[in-house]
């Protein structure tokens, strides 16, 4: 019976001690005092959530105490090792980089669309004061997006690592008949004045994960096609230069 209680305890102490998260240097001292010997010490500092104190004076603490230097070592390395991913940044790190919408319960990736930028005057009928210089134009072929979508508005954006949310632009797009165009200013910085602005569609970002952003567009957005420009898309000042956006048919 001694020799089973003996086998037991420090099973005992291992469930004890994982009830008990995060670990810390008491956790520590009171494991070697229980009689835990160092593997199985070693083995519970490694699978447990924990932070330790490893100042000069802890250190000189834990050594009276009897802590060995391979279990000093152990929570050294778990100091070091980065902590692990959230429940949230696991629920979307396998999703690639680009813009998702909550499709039938699930978040779906939009297929991108060639945007062609030229300068001039292509969307001269679509404000009164005409192209001013520095403009810069994008053109889609085709009248609609492939991607349909109706409210309540539910989208996603998975960025590059340094990148946020709102380093993308949404743009409403005007329909031609075999084409979809919008206008910005060259370097993508948006007309604060006069017809300019019409193309530029503000909204708010919700930070929910790693890299990852729930995205909020205004109640008030009206029916038709619109895009969301991912960072240095924009940035092109070159006629005829070409790049891709995520696009999207909104429904009435």
């Amino acid at each position: 019976m001694r020799k089973l209680l003996a086998a037991l305890l420090p099973l005992a102490f291992c469930a004890f001690a994982f009830a008990q998260q995060p670990l810390n240097n008491d956790s520590v001292v009171k494991m070697v005092k229980g009689g835990l010997d160092d593997g199985t010490i070693v083995t519970m500092i490694q699978n447990s959530p924990g932070r330790y104190d490893l100042s000069t004076d802890a250190l000189v603490a834990l050594r009276k105490d009897g802590i060995s230097d391979k279990v000093i070592g152990a929570m050294a390395a778990k100091n070091a090792a980065p902590p692990p991913p959230s429940a949230a940044d696991a629920m979307y790190a396998n999703l690639d980089v680009g813009v998702y919408w909550h499709d039938k319960g699930v978040w779906s990736l939009m297929p991108t669309e060639i945007v062609n930028w030229k300068t001039g005057g292509v969307l001269k009928s679509f404000a009164t004061d005409g192209i001013v210089k520095g403009d810069v134009n994008g053109h889609l072929h085709g009248a609609e997006s492939p991607t349909k979508v109706t409210t309540p508005l539910e989208f996603l954006i998975r960025t590059p690592g340094g990148v946020e949310a709102t380093d993308y632009q949404l743009v409403h797009l005007h329909q031609k008949k075999d084409a979809r165009e919008f206008r910005t200013k060259t370097g993508g910085v948006f007309h604060a004045s006069g017809g300019d602005t019409r193309d530029a569609v503000t909204f708010q970002q919700t930070r929910v994960a790693k890299g990852t952003y729930k995205v909020t567009l205004p109640d008030n957005l009206p029916p038709g096609e619109y895009a969301f420009l991912a960072p240095g898309l924009s940035n092109s000042t070159a006629s005829g230069s070409a790049g891709r956006a995520y696009t999207f048919h909104l429904l009435e």
